[in-house]
This record gives C-alpha cells, sequence and structure tokens, in this order.
C-alpha cells in the first residue's frame, strides 16, 4: 500500500529526527524524488507542435520549426555529452562515490605517528 505526500513525510521526518536518540538515516542530501536535469528545447518542441496542428501536420509548411527544433536538441545532446566527459575524467567540483572511494584507497589516512 503506497503512502500518500503528508504521511510519508511524516515518516521520513520521524526517522530523521533525534526524538528517539539517533536518528535512523542519516541523509548526505536533500530527500527529495530524483529529478531529471532541466528539460531542454521545450519551447521549439511546443512551436513545432503548434505549427503542425495549424498547417494539418505539413511537414513542408514547418520545415523552420523543425529545423529549429532540430537544432536545439543537437545542441543539447553535445552539451550533455561534454558535461558527462568533464564528469568522467574529474573535473567537476564534486566527486562521485566511486571516485571517492578510489582516492581513499589510494591515500591512506595515517592515523599513527611514531
Amino acid at each position: 500500500m503506497a503512502l500518500s505526500g503528508s504521511a510519508l513525510q511524516a515518516k521520513v521526518s520521524r526517522l530523521v529526527s533525534r526524538q528517539h536518540g539517533r536518528p535512523v538515516l542519516k541523509p548526505n542530501k536533500a530527500l527529495v524524488l530524483f529529478q531529471f536535469s532541466k528539460a531542454m528545447c521545450i519551447t521549439e518542441m511546443s512551436v513545432m507542435m503548434a505549427c503542425w496542428k495549424q498547417n494539418e501536420f505539413s511537414e513542408r509548411a514547418c520545415a523552420k520549426e523543425i529545423q529549429a527544433f532540430y537544432a536545439c536538441t543537437a545542441k543539447a545532446e553535445a552539451e550533455r555529452k561534454a558535461r558527462e566527459s568533464l564528469e568522467s575524467v574529474g573535473q567537476t567540483n564534486t566527486l562521485t562515490p566511486q571516485q571517492a572511494t578510489k582516492l581513499l584507497q589510494r591515500y591512506p589516512n595515517k592515523t599513527q605517528v611514531r
């Protein structure tokens, strides 16, 4: 049985609170559902679809709008690939958990000094 929004929020806040000693959950990020990255090319797609509707789905009449949409999607795809390549190289400001683990294994923290 699925919980409603307010019941779920109440359960999460109870699990995170320190009311009964140590918190059960220790979130390292805000507790929100996963959100996809910002939607791209929505305006161009809307203009293209409106043109299709006005011109009875004629591609010839809406060629300019279709080209604008394709150009926007190509640009968004190039930006996404560039961002992924930066993240894989590690040139972003944050590390993924896997990258952090590799670095910590490579350079362990020395606790005893003699």
